[in-house]
């Protein structure tokens, strides 16, 4: 049976487990004891979207946005702007940030911003559900916990999505997304201080779930708890070496905590 470690064991890949089927039950007692503790006192909840909500970009590849940014830039006389590195860069976030850091606040940004969030609207009609997602989420808001998204997306696309899934009335009007801003991106805590501020919050009530070290290290400047979700070996890795000790691989066993189902 391959498993993924909840808490702080290792850092390495998943581990083929060949103890006695007793200590196999006692470490996931612990660990779910563990999810216990973290999960059950959060009163407010803040989930980052793409990745522990849906997977954005699973139809309308991230990478290929990033490449039609560049383009755009260099079809303008812009390639100077960007490094070698950057113009590689599969992520489309941090080319915006890239040109953000050279020309802030310019028009330039503000017009490649809104092709991005263009961008998010388009990717919305193909993104894949994070499985458990909808559910935790429908059992949160029924248990009278405060939902709220905190995320480097663009709010449109994110009220786009919820209204997909029947899911808005579990947030609004609590949606805290992309803004011209862009210094205000996570890592910096600004989306979840917005979050706390408007839901009269103590920072010690609330769990923010994310996937990306921006995610941990916004929280961890904002006072919050964490739990990581990682869908995959390489995402886990980045977690753990930011220094989240609480990833999961799947939703599954935080919905079955807060049912009471384990």
């Amino acid at each position: 049976m391959v498993r993924r470690p909840l808490g702080n064991h290792l850092d390495g890949p998943d581990t083929l487990l060949v103890t006695p089927d007793t200590t196999q039950t006692e470490r996931m007692a612990e660990e779910t004891e563990k999810l216990r503790e973290l999960i059950t006192p959060a009163r407010f909840v803040l989930f980052d979207f793409d990745g522990p909500i849906c997977r954005l970009f699973a139809g309308h590849s991230a990478e290929r946005i990033a490449g039609d940014q560049v383009r755009w830039l260099e079809e303008r006389g812009l390639r100077g702007l960007l490094t070698k590195e950057e113009r590689a860069e599969p992520d489309p976030h941090a080319v915006l940030r890239a040109v953000d850091r050279r020309h802030p606040g310019s028009d330039l940004v503000a017009e490649l911003e809104e092709r991005l969030t263009q961008q998010e609207l388009t990717a919305v009609s193909s993104a894949w559900p994070t499985q458990y997602a909808d559910p935790l989420i429908m059992t949160w808001h029924a248990m009278g916990s405060r939902l709220a998204i905190t995320t480097n997306n663009s709010p449109k696309a994110v009220t786009s999505y919820l209204n997909t899934r029947g899911l808005i009335r579990c947030f609004l009007p609590h949606i805290y997304g992309r803004t011209q801003d862009l210094h205000l991106l996570k890592p910096h805590p600004h989306c979840l201080n917005r979050a706390l501020n408007a839901m009269g919050a103590e920072p010690a009530a609330a769990l923010m779930i994310g996937d990306a070290p921006t995610d941990y290290e916004a929280a961890q400047v904002a006072g919050v708890g964490f739990l990581g979700y990682a869908r995959n070996e390489r995402k886990e890795k980045l977690l753990r070496a930011a220094g989240a000790q609480y990833v999961v691989g799947s939703l599954e066993p935080v919905l079955k905590v807060l049912r009471g189902q384990v």
